[in-house]
């Protein structure tokens, strides 16, 4: 063992990020095609994470909602709706930063373009705005899955090309969110009052568990990914907490899905 590997965290020692995985998401799909007989076919080009699974729940209900057969995934199920008249894909419960950047993978091998995630979060820093999400633009790296695709002295941030786009028009838009950054952990139950005061003094928005991972794995990969936080809690520090809005924040997230697609043609 190394000097260096002494020093440093075992999570940062025997990275080599430009040598290929082994383990690669299209022979995963394969066997999984064979095993569960799912034939190839097409995901829509537009898909979002929806790790709450309310929006998916919220469309199930109103029957505006359909399984994708195509996806041949062992941990998820892929949904489709529609959007002004695209179909959009969503998966329900994606929870965490490993779930979700495996979840991202094997989306983006499998036909999807753009990926959209919409996750709860609790806030840090009480936004002077009345909007209900925040547009991640760079996330604090508090987690491990990110150290597996950047090294650790890059941020996480979200491409530039795609956030010139989503501000495109803003001074003459009523855009449903604003920009900030956030705070991304694995580790939801501790998150202590040193911690948040030190994210307060970074000027970080809120807290969530995706977003580092997933810019990470936008940025090695070169693939289009949007991270949002909506501002649902305190960290349930008082009684009421968790409420996101009519039916669970599913109509204001519809609103935002428009936007956001909206912006990207």
């Amino acid at each position: 063992m190394s000097k260096s590997d002494l020093s440093s965290p075992s999570i940062l020692n025997n990275k080599h990020y430009s040598e290929t995985s082994v383990f690669q998401p299209e022979n995963l799909l394969r066997e999984a095609r064979r095993q569960k007989t799912i034939h190839h076919g097409e995901i829509p080009r537009v898909c979002i994470l929806d790790p709450d699974g309310d929006f998916v729940d919220h469309l199930k209900n109103k029957d505006k909602i359909i399984k994708n057969k195509y996806w041949a995934c062992y941990h998820s199920d892929l949904y489709t709706f529609e959007v002004n008249g695209e179909a959009v894909g969503v998966i329900p419960r994606a929870v965490g930063a490993s779930y979700a950047v495996l979840v991202a993978e094997q989306l983006f091998v499998s036909g999807c373009d753009i990926l959209i995630s919409i996750t709860s979060a609790g806030i840090i820093n009480q936004p002077s705005i009345n909007k209900q999400f925040v547009l991640i633009t760079e996330a604090i790296r508090d987690e491990g899955t990110s150290y597996h695709y950047l090294p650790d002295n890059e941020p996480s941030l979200v491409s530039s090309k795609l956030l010139k786009h989503l501000e495109r028009d803003a001074e003459s838009t009523d855009l449903p969110w604003f920009s900030a950054k956030s705070w991304t952990t694995d580790a939801p139950y501790r998150e202590t009052e040193t911690a948040i005061m030190a994210m307060k003094n970074d000027n970080v928005s809120c807290v969530e568990m995706e977003a580092a991972a997933l810019y990470a794995f936008a940025t090695a990969k070169d693939k289009k990914i949007i991270c949002f936080a909506h501002l649902t809690n305190t960290m349930a520090q008082q009684e009421g907490d968790f409420e996101k809005g009519e039916n669970f924040g599913s109509i204001a997230m519809f609103k935002l899905i428009e936007e956001v697609i909206k912006k990207l043609d």
